[in-house]
């Protein structure tokens, strides 16, 4: 009996045949680009913006133009908050701007908790008119026309001051004093001035005077 005969037309693997399953530069059919992935600074944005949503939406609940809470938004602002806290970010003024946008959306969440315990056991709750995201854009604290600090040491004013001091720093980016170290020299301003002149805060502006930076401090009533 003859030895059957391999089929000419057909490639042998054994020969460097072409593989099943893979495309002319070996790569896998359908295969995609993976995205790059966005930059501390950037993923810091997008979590300042949904924070702001989210209390813009909640507002919208309360105030009765929505029909359920905006739950699913605050569950995925804490996802991105550990994933963030886990990212190990190394500018001190990422890290600082990170603290500080945690600690506003958890003075919303408890403002909001508030809230809606009071409309379930009948105390009333106040009709806020719903907030539009320019309006709240519009509000955010600016470090060179002035920013008010309580004696509570408001996250978002202590961050724009920081933040303002990081922009316009001769060392690149990043204020020479620690956050720490600058929150805690406020803190100290905001309680001598408040002695010295028994004002409720005192406002805070960034200033040039002679190519120095300077932090001008004046007290006011509220």
């Amino acid at each position: 009996m003859n030895p059957r005969k391999p089929n000419p037309a057909l490639p042998n693997p054994g020969n460097g045949g072409v593989r099943a399953g893979r495309g002319a530069l070996g790569a896998r059919p359908g295969a995609v680009a993976v995205p790059a992935r966005p930059s501390a600074a950037q993923q810091l944005d997008q979590l300042a913006d949904a924070i702001e949503k989210f209390k813009v939406d909640f507002e919208r609940f309360l105030a009765g133009a929505a029909l359920i809470p905006p739950e699913d938004q605050r569950m995925k602002l804490v996802r991105d908050l550990r994933e963030l806290r886990g990212a190990n970010l190394r500018a001190s003024a990422e890290q600082f701007r990170l603290a500080s946008l945690e600690a506003r959306f958890n003075s919303y969440t408890e403002l909001f908790n508030r809230r809606l315990r009071d409309r379930e056991e009948g105390r009333g709750v106040r009709h806020l008119r719903p907030a539009h995201p320019a309006d709240a854009a519009r509000r955010q604290p600016d470090a060179a026309t002035g920013v008010v600090v309580t004696d509570r040491l408001e996250p978002d004013a202590v961050e724009a001051l920081y933040q303002g001091l990081a922009r316009r720093s001769d060392s690149g980016g990043s204020p020479a004093m620690e956050p720490a170290a600058f929150r805690g020299y406020l803190a100290q301003q905001v309680e001598s001035i408040r002695l010295k002149t028994g004002c409720d805060a005192v406002q805070f502006r960034i200033a040039t005077e002679d190519g120095k930076l300077k932090l001008k401090a004046k007290p006011v009533s509220q």
